[in-house]
């Protein structure tokens, strides 16, 4: 299933792609793309319901992010060996874990705010897991039961506060909209292997990002296990899992974002995205 969110931002309500590709209201069924629905009973419900049966969203509607009430938005860096290897850093030993505040989440294809006085604003595609059940100290070979599915992010980042600003790289990537989200969740029954999905970027039609989630350090299971040794994930926790070669950073020269720019992003089976730049 493809499951979103769709309408003002604040204001979104459920939705389901049906098989020809149009967006179903879900919102007489359940109240929202989170909790319970996320867990193998909720989903397995869903999956019952006759979509055609639905009432049609319109073409033109805004989809909003499509996992409601997350709790923790967690991201892995320098994830992609050829990704370490672009900026100059080492693969790490153990994943690094930083995070992104829920206040950066936006929708799919909502403006992207470059903080004021930035000069240092980057993208990152990358792989999003959605955990469906949640759990501590969960075994690797039983992690992917503890997803409901996984999405399209785009980890926009801030260089100089992430990297020269002293102190994590949280302050560098937790900005207001640099979570864009979606367009769908879509369940993990539809990837026969996250671990072979092809991913890309480009902005204003120039394309940087061109990889793969194959070239992963610690792949979905592994992180999943991994980060429940910390802390208890629980359904609708987001886990950005890292981004290939080809960020702004990367560049020779560095290219960094500016107001009026586009980028359009995307990973095989899970959708596209596109945001415009726009000063905060």
């Amino acid at each position: 299933m493809k499951l979103l969110r769709h309408g003002p931002k604040g204001q979104e309500k459920p939705g389901i792609v049906d098989a020809n590709g149009v967006v179903r209201d879900l919102s007489g069924q359940i109240d929202d793309i989170a909790g319970e629905t996320l867990s193998d009973a909720g989903l397995a419900a869903l999956a019952k319901i006759d979509i055609a049966s639905l009432p049609q969203v319109p073409a033109d509607t805004r989809l909003g992010p499509c996992v409601g009430r997350v709790g923790k938005f967690i991201c892995i860096g320098l994830n992609y060996s050829d990704h370490a290897a672009e900026t100059g850093a080492e693969v790490p030993a153990e994943p690094v874990i930083f995070n992104k505040w829920t206040s950066a989440i936006c929708g799919p294809n909502d403006d992207v705010e470059i903080p004021r006085g930035s000069k240092k604003t980057d993208w990152e595609v990358e792989l999003g897991v959605i955990i469906g059940k949640g759990g501590r100290y969960i075994d690797e070979a039983d992690a992917m039961s503890h997803v409901a599915g996984f999405c399209v992010v785009n980890d926009v980042s801030e260089r100089e506060y992430q990297l020269e600003r002293s102190g994590t790289w949280d302050k560098g990537k937790g900005c207001d909209t640099f979570g864009p989200l979606g367009p769908w969740l879509v369940t993990r029954d539809e990837i026969a292997d996250p671990q072979n999905l092809d991913m890309w970027l480009e902005v204003d039609g120039k394309r940087y990002q061109d990889g793969s989630t194959r070239t992963m350090v610690f792949q979905v299971p592994h992180l999943v296990a991994y980060l429940s040794q910390f802390m208890s994930l629980q359904p609708g926790d987001v886990i950005s899992t890292g981004t290939p070669p080809g960020v702004g950073m990367g560049q020779n020269p560095k290219v960094f974002l500016k107001p009026g720019q586009v980028m359009r992003l995307g990973i095989d089976g899970l959708g596209e995205q596109q945001q415009r730049c726009i000063e905060s």
